[in-house]
């Protein structure tokens, strides 16, 4: 199993750098930023571009991975997402995961004054996202037509450092959702669950990697072709943060069940994420190591 962070990106580069050298010197295995034009739960907060976020922190960093957390179609498009993300893998030299989902309702979906698409609509526009993208970064020129994107002899030299493209973490909990996850993915991302009991959260994501092993079977993938990763968004009464013991007994729980990639938010005072960083250190250093 590996630890990794979430580190919001909320502070002007000068301040903001330290945190992702300090998530490197801790031991995490990757920092992630989340990829939002700003975000709800913190609309009145600064708010930076999550593309500039990972190209200061891959210049600051030589050895821990870093990605996004996740982006979605709201805002991007797949060409020009595509030349950023081989300028990123470039710059961080081969660093780069993509966490990628279908987007929510309100905030991003709604700021470029697009009209609201119901859930289907949203999954349709993902799969069609997901696919342009993973043919742009496998491919030197790409063609397409689609219902929501095209391209155009979209040219995408020199292409990527990582071969055949950089990891693709795709965030699911639906059926069609759980196939784009089994045929494009090398990992899957779940923000676990809403309900309110530790042990009925561990149920629904055993449920939904049951879900997901159903649709690897459909391509002819085997479950370990791809990584577990369970974010930790506070959705429910689960508090691993507040002791290094409650972490412990958290993973150990999850790991139980299949999970290979635990993640949890860098400490941010005045937000959801307000945790004691002697903890959340402690966590980082001997978390894993207890288990």
């Amino acid at each position: 199993m590996r630890l990794s962070t979430v580190i919001l990106p909320l502070e002007r580069s000068s301040f903001s750098i330290e945190k992702w050298r300090r998530a490197e010197a801790l031991g995490f295995d990757s920092a992630y930023t989340y990829d939002h034009l700003y975000w709800l739960r913190l609309k009145d907060r600064p708010w930076f571009g999550a593309v500039p976020t990972l190209t200061a922190a891959a210049l600051s960093t030589s050895n821990i991975r870093l990605g996004t957390l996740v982006t979605t179609p709201n805002f991007r498009h797949p060409v020009p997402l595509a030349k950023e993300i081989i300028s990123l893998d470039d710059i961080s030299n081969g660093r780069l995961d993509i966490g990628v989902g279908s987007g929510g309702l309100g905030g991003d979906a709604s700021v470029l004054g697009e009209t609201a698409l119901t859930s289907r609509e949203r999954t349709d526009r993902f799969i069609e996202f997901v696919r342009l993208l993973d043919q742009l970064l496998r491919n030197e020129e790409t063609t397409f037509e689609g219902t929501f994107y095209s391209a155009r002899d979209a040219r995408m030299l020199p292409g990527p450092l990582q071969q055949p493209r950089p990891p693709f973490l795709v965030a699911a909990n639906s059926p069609r959702g759980m196939d784009v996850a089994a045929k494009y993915g090398q990992a899957w991302i779940t923000l676990g669950s809403s309900k309110r009991q530790p042990e009925a959260c561990i149920d629904a994501v055993s449920s939904q990697l049951a879900l997901l092993n159903e649709a690897l079977v459909k391509v002819n993938r085997v479950s370990s072709d791809l990584d577990k990763v369970l974010l930790n968004g506070h959705l429910s009464d689960e508090r691993p943060l507040e002791s290094l013991d409650a972490f412990v007994d958290w993973a150990g729980r999850y790991g139980q069940i299949g999970i290979t990639e635990l993640v949890i938010h860098w400490p941010e005072p005045d937000s959801p994420f307000d945790t004691d960083m002697k903890v959340f250190e402690a966590i980082a250093s001997d978390g894993l190591k207890q288990l």
